[in-house]
């Protein structure tokens, strides 16, 4: 494998003295608005900056020309380049056919282009139409063509038409490790793909410290303070323009009543760009003294404006790309960005109904700072590129092939095993243990750690910031990526803010506790926490039988009784996140006193605590001791006393049993006639001695609908750190709101 690097570093060597001893590489660069440019700019910066090797010749098109979206080709002249040519290829209208005729204009005009420059190499970036055009001219005249940001998955027709240039390219940039392996998947030749990064990141990491504040001021007014406004960036769905200006009109009511001050640009060119604009002036956008809507602002401006906002959103990739950088929060809305990799400032609200969707939203991301992501890039992307351009030998055959298996053999090995290494940390907090574990992407526990349960709140944090960290060193020597740490616990929790609310009896001193920050700084990891029931829910949605259902509950049969609720495809928390706490559903209004303090809770029937407690009772009258049975005088009476008394033929053990498993049944016919579950699964120590009982209180007191119901036990050796790990390895890298 060295032998082979070593060759492939050497030709390009030789590759780059030949060009550089023969003739200047002569690039055309065609841009097409205000986005594509803002990638393209630093490329061509670059470029010029090395006359020695490049020739650059740059070709202006699409909205660039247009007065609505502010001539956008007036930067390119204040940046000084020399525009070569001029194309107006816009057709103006509001449908689906101005685009194609827009790209039937260009393919008109782009040839005579061509003909004159006669370029080497011609830089077309992203998924627009204008750059299908691009690259349809270029490929069809034999000119060779460098894809920038290929292989990404976003949503709509860009998709189509970004793979479709890709297709057709001859060389790729990528911005990531995944985008990367899509283009290794779709046959192209792994070594004409660099994945350099996206080129606005040499820009946007380098920004944050210039002055500001005028710029600001100057968009928004004097009396505005940085994070307290918002950057609204929102274009039309080509796909369902319909719904999309729909979503358009309730983002704006949910500004409006939000009422804090809001820059809005003009949407791209592109069918229900114009319903979009006649939206905003219906509702008096332009004139609200709470809003600025601009067609355009500078990217250099741009940039310190969405770095020092309180939110953005919107749907434009820039939201979810280049603003990570900043961690400065984003609400990305709809579709159009459905499969983009996204850091952990973004919080997708896929559809809406009504404002207060976008409202809630934006009451929960408005203000807020993340760490800075640098999912697409490091800053030195340029560099990369123009040392790629420098490698490319023009004697080689203009005909591009394509690799066939579409992975090559020792790539595929390294990413498989990447795959296989990156891991959760998972933290069980127990009533008397307290465990973590590194839990691998397949659900493997690599290594487990467990410890006593401290009684304070202070021992317990810090117990818990000792083992993680502990653990977190361990995963570098076990070849293990650890993406963040999953928390589960018993009581009431906020999983948006990662605070236990209210605990349970059996973990004191355990109320309002944050545990998320303490933990993520001390990490420098992001954190998650839920119910212990809801993480048992989680676990069997990823690893046991919930994979694959839309809609099932989980029941926990241990020391207490708890649950999750899955419905389609979704955990349900609850507007006070007080959901699935199924141990408490009443069954008898004179049954035994629950710790919640209520009676004839199924806790209080089917319960480890209930059963133990009907155990002593038996043991205090002599009745529990059956033939086959002893105990040492000091040995604790426990559950599992009454399991083996019945089992030996006690009958007064039997029927507590029969009537702890009566009530639990109760409680699933509850259920199942409250979210009609396809699926039931009972966990913990004590589901295989319930099962039997549920499935006959099922098919006797359930309504004949719901008696096809499965009742299953789960298959899942720790359902609790399983479940902790899943909050991780399932949201990593996108949250869903």
């Amino acid at each position: 494998e060295v032998y082979f690097k070593n060759l492939s570093k050497q030709k390009q060597k030789e590759v780059m003295e030949k060009n550089a001893n023969n003739h200047k590489l002569r690039v055309c660069v065609a841009t097409c608005n205000r986005a594509d440019y803002s990638k393209l700019a630093p490329i061509m910066f670059g470029i010029k900056a090395e006359p020695q090797f490049f020739e650059l010749d740059v070709v202006v098109l699409g909205s660039h020309l247009i007065d609505d979206y502010g001539n956008t080709y007036r930067m390119i002249e204040q940046d000084d380049f020399d525009i070569h040519t001029r194309l107006h290829t816009i057709v103006r209208g509001e449908d689906e056919a101005a685009m194609v005729e827009s790209v039937g204009l260009a393919l008109v005009k782009l040839p005579d282009v061509l003909n004159r420059l006669k370029p080497d190499i011609m830089i077309v970036h992203g998924d627009r139409f204008d750059a299908l055009a691009l690259a349809t001219s270029a490929a069809l005249m034999n000119i060779r063509i460098l894809h920038i940001e290929g292989g990404e998955v976003s949503g709509t027709i860009d998709d189509s038409i970004r793979h479709a240039i890709t297709k057709l390219a001859h060389y790729h940039v990528c911005c990531t490790r995944s985008a990367e392996q899509h283009l290794i998947a779709m046959c192209e030749d792994h070594d004409r793909i660099l994945l350099a990064g996206c080129p606005s990141y040499d820009k946007l990491l380098s920004a944050k410290n210039k002055d500001y504040m005028s710029i600001i001021r100057m968009w928004l007014g004097e009396d505005v303070k940085t994070r307290d406004y918002i950057v609204a960036l929102q274009h039309p769905v080509t796909t369902d323009i319909k719904h999309s200006i729909k979503m358009f009109e309730l983002t704006l009511d949910a500004l409006i009543s939000f009422n804090k001050r809001t820059l809005v640009l003009f949407p791209n060119v592109d069918a229900g760009d114009k319903e979009m604009v006649r939206v905003m002036r219906k509702k008096g956008i332009e004139h609200h003294p709470n809003f600025r809507a601009v067609k355009h602002v500078p990217f250099d401006q741009f940039i310190q404006l969405v770095a020092h906002a309180g939110c953005m959103i919107g749907n434009s990739s820039c939201g979810v790309r280049e603003v990570g950088a900043f961690g400065t929060p984003v609400i990305n809305l709809g579709t159009r960005q459905t499969g983009r990799e996204t850091g952990e400032n973004v919080l997708h609200v896929r559809d809406a109904d009504t404002q207060d969707k976008i409202l809630h939203a934006l009451q929960l991301q408005f203000g807020k700072q993340y760490p800075c992501s640098k999912i697409y890039g490091d800053g030195n992307a340029v560099p990369r590129i123009l040392k790629f351009l420098k490698s490319i030998d023009l004697k080689e055959p203009l005909q591009k092939k394509f690799c066939f298996p579409p992975v090559k053999d020792n790539i595929s090995q390294d990413i498989d095993h990447i795959l296989e290494t990156q891991s959760a940390l998972a933290v069980d907090l127990g009533g008397t243990n307290l465990r973590v574990a590194i839990v691998s992407m397949k659900g493997e526990i690599v290594k487990k750690y467990t410890q006593l349960n401290p009684k304070t709140y202070e021992d317990r944090l810090e117990l818990i910031l000792k083992m993680c960290v502990e653990a977190a060193s361990e995963a570098v020597t076990v070849n293990c990526r650890i993406l963040g740490v999953g928390i589960s616990t018993g009581g009431r929790v906020n999983p948006r803010e990662g605070i236990v609310l209210h605990s349970t009896k059996l973990i004191q001193e355990w109320s309002s506790v944050d545990l998320r920050t303490p933990i993520s700084d001390a990490l420098h990891l992001p954190v998650w926490v839920d119910n212990d029931g809801n993480c048992a829910a989680l676990a069997e949605r990823k690893f046991g039988h919930g994979k694959g259902i839309e809609n099932f509950v989980t029941l926990i049969t241990g020391t207490g009784i708890g649950g999750g609720i899955v419905h389609q495809h979704e955990l349900i928390h609850g507007s006070s996140f007080c959901a699935a706490e199924l141990g408490h559903i009443v069954v008898s209004l004179d049954g035994p006193e629950c710790l919640c303090g209520s009676q004839g809770c199924i806790e209080a029937y089917a319960s480890g605590i209930a059963l133990q407690r009907e155990a002593k009772r038996l043991h205090d009258e002599d009745l529990l001791l059956v033939e086959g049975m002893s105990m040492k005088k000091e040995e604790v009476v426990s559950a599992a006393h009454l399991i083996q008394a019945a089992k030996l033929g006690n009958t007064k053990a039997d029927n507590i049993l029969r009537t702890a498993g009566t009530a639990l049944g109760l409680g699933v016919v509850n259920i199942l006639h409250t979210v009609n579950p396809s699926l039931v699964i009972l966990s913990g120590v004590l589901a295989s001695h319930y099962v039997n009982a549920v499935k006959e209180v099922i098919n006797r007191q359930a309504l004949s609908s719901v008696k096809t119901v499965d009742v299953v036990v789960s298959n899942l050796a720790d359902p609790a750190l399983l479940g902790a790990a899943s909050l991780v390895l399932d949201y990593t890298t996108r949250r869903i709101y």
